[in-house]
């Protein structure tokens, strides 16, 4: 069985019971990284094995773990934070155990985008998740596709191409669309500042260093 367990994406107390629990029974915890991890399962006397699985690795490790699998072994997969395979590894897992006829479970939990939708004060209604653009090769492409798109946006960025990213916004949509930028959720400096696209880029610009994990929310043309 192959079970995707949402970890905390900021204040450990998020983790839910049952997650605690499968993690501690599962035979293996496949881990986006094990020092990442490692802080995680020592809060909570997890001794669980555990067993790289991440973007340079992952088409190698599936045929592994999909094998253990197949042995009767239970797979627990953690990202570094939030709900596996949302813009982390954990589709080619999923989809290699769906194929072979393995019983996937995805447990309810930790994710980072929900709670900066909700706090946005932008409808949630309707919405459309975008993760990470392209850095570069199609880009442009998917910023001129959003141009016209009348729900609600969400996106991740890194903290040092928010500025950048919020420029864009601004100049493919409208420099006075209403957005939100939510900053290190569920940690002790969380921050949700709203404004309009020409506002937040120039609050971000100002400052000297952006810190933390980002997820911008932008209002629906």
């Amino acid at each position: 069985m192959l079970v995707l367990v949402p970890t905390p994406v900021g204040n450990l107390e998020d983790l839910t019971f049952r997650a605690l629990r499968i993690l501690k029974e599962a035979d293996v915890v496949a881990c986006e990284d094990t020092r990442t991890s490692g802080r995680l399962f020592s809060h909570y006397g997890i001794d669980t094995p555990r067993m790289s699985f991440h973007v340079h690795n992952e088409h190698g490790r599936v045929t592994q773990l999909v094998e253990r699998m197949e042995a009767g072994e239970t797979v627990a997969l953690i990202s570094d934070a939030g709900t596996p395979a949302i813009s982390d590894p954990g589709f080619l897992l999923v989809r290699a155990a769906a194929e072979a006829g393995i019983r996937v479970e995805a447990l309810p939990g930790a994710t980072a985008f929900v709670p900066a939708l909700v706090a946005s004060g932008l409808p949630t209604d309707r919405f459309v998740f975008e993760g990470f653009l392209p850095h570069k090769k199609g880009r442009q492409t998917r910023l001129r596709g959003l141009e016209d798109e009348t729900r609600t946006i969400v996106l991740y960025e890194s903290p040092h191409r928010l500025v950048k990213l919020l420029g864009q916004l601004a100049e493919h949509l409208d420099p006075e669309r209403p957005a939100a930028v939510a900053r290190e959720i569920s940690k002790m400096h969380e921050e949700v500042r709203r404004g309009t696209l020409r506002e937040l880029g120039a609050h971000y610009g100002a400052q000297p260093k952006v810190r933390g994990e980002i997820v911008v929310v932008v209002g629906g043309a």
